[in-house]
């Protein structure tokens, strides 16, 4: 049996129908690109970016974005053995506006029903999910069946040993489960009223290491809004470490040990702040796996979502090792006068969008 994953997400995938024009309404605009979408799939992207070994178990149309989606897959480097056709339902996709420096309207397409949410337990390789380094789900996999019994399915087979077969390094390499919160209320009947979203949520986090979210998501999960409140509140709910994402002022993280760090943002031009948090995740996963300490952590990932922020697109936007770096050695992304350090010989050069003319501002997806 080949070496566990070093991560596995679950979830959301789709494509992605994002304008080349910034600052004009959809209404108006004459050219649009297509990306890989969906966010646990960008964060196995952004893991991918990272050196890391990644796959994703999600489900996709039976049509032509559905083939497209297994070719972006495989020319980002994640494993698609898990990402299933379903005959039904079409590949959902996504439109969006973009008004740096803060403003990006998303438009979902995802009816009948997404075939992300038609994933079936009996169709799980529960014991690769068991025996994975890291495995990340997401809220959305919570607000509707058969996909919200799947992830639990996957979430209690995290809690058990690793499978026979596995080798035997599998259960202490075991680095992490997590919970994106990922609160996207146009998904569940009831939207920002739902009445069942909160109760899944407590039922997920009860199985997680390590809760991440803003303060909306937060506030869904545990009741808190503000920050040390919902990270204690995340704590209790059963996760080890609590990270909570504040916009323009940065990032909080506290562990069940004590230990805290809040990270400011880092400068940057924003271009298009969708796809940040997914670049952030799979930073948050590159340093779990790394067994930096926290703040390490949360500094590299804030540099990764900033690099992405500074872009048009988000798949094809994740940042590589040497642009984190560098974002971090300059404290800031692009900050002026400073000329970009050389990409090493094996990493492909970064994929970027030009500026907008927007004024810098701190960026934590």
């Amino acid at each position: 049996m080949p070496e566990p994953y070093d991560v596995i997400t679950m979830g959301r995938i789709g494509v992605d129908i994002y304008p080349l024009q910034t600052g004009v309404p959809l209404a108006r605009v004459d050219t649009f690109g297509k990306f890989l979408g969906g966010s646990p799939t960008n964060v196995a992207v952004a893991g991918a970016r990272l050196g890391r070994r990644t796959a994703v178990i999600t489900r996709t149309g039976q049509d032509a974005f559905g083939e497209y989606l297994h070719h972006q897959l495989r020319e980002f480097g994640v494993d698609d053995r898990w990402v299933s056709a379903v005959e039904e339902y079409p590949t959902p996709v996504t439109f969006c506006e973009i008004f740096p420096p803060d403003h990006f309207p998303l438009y979902f397409y995802r009816q009948p029903k997404a075939p992300d949410l038609e994933i079936r337990e009996p169709e799980l390789d529960l014991d690769a999910v068991r025996d994975a380094r890291i495995f990340w789900m997401t809220g959305t996999g919570l607000s509707a069946e058969p996909s919200r019994a799947s992830t639990l399915a996957a979430l209690r087979a995290r809690s058990a040993p690793a499978s026979p077969s596995a080798p035997a390094s599998a259960s202490r390499s075991r680095t992490a489960t997590v919970f994106d919160l990922d609160w996207r209320p146009m998904f569940w009947d009831g939207g920002d009223h739902s009445s069942v979203a909160p109760a899944r949520y407590r039922e997920a986090l009860a199985h997680a290491t390590v809760a991440v979210g803003n303060l909306d998501e937060c506030a869904i999960a545990t009741g808190e809004r503000e920050p040390y409140a919902a990270a204690r509140a995340l704590l209790a709910a059963g996760v080890e470490l609590a990270v909570v994402k504040q916009g323009p002022k940065g990032v909080l993280a506290v562990h069940r040990d004590g230990t805290t760090a809040d990270v400011p943002p880092l400068p940057v031009r924003v271009v298009n702040g969708l796809g940040a948090g997914d670049a952030f995740g799979g930073a948050l996963c590159h340093g779990l796996l790394a067994g930096w300490e926290i703040e390490r952590i949360m500094r590299y990932a804030n540099a990764a979502g900033a690099i992405v922020a500074s872009r048009l697109a988000c798949s094809s936007a994740m940042p590589y090792p040497y642009e984190v770096e560098q974002a971090l050695a300059d404290g800031a992304v692009g900050a002026p006068g400073v000329p970009p350090t050389e990409p090493p010989s094996t990493g492909a050069p970064p994929t970027g969008a030009p500026s907008t003319g927007a004024p810098p501002t701190g960026a934590t997806p």
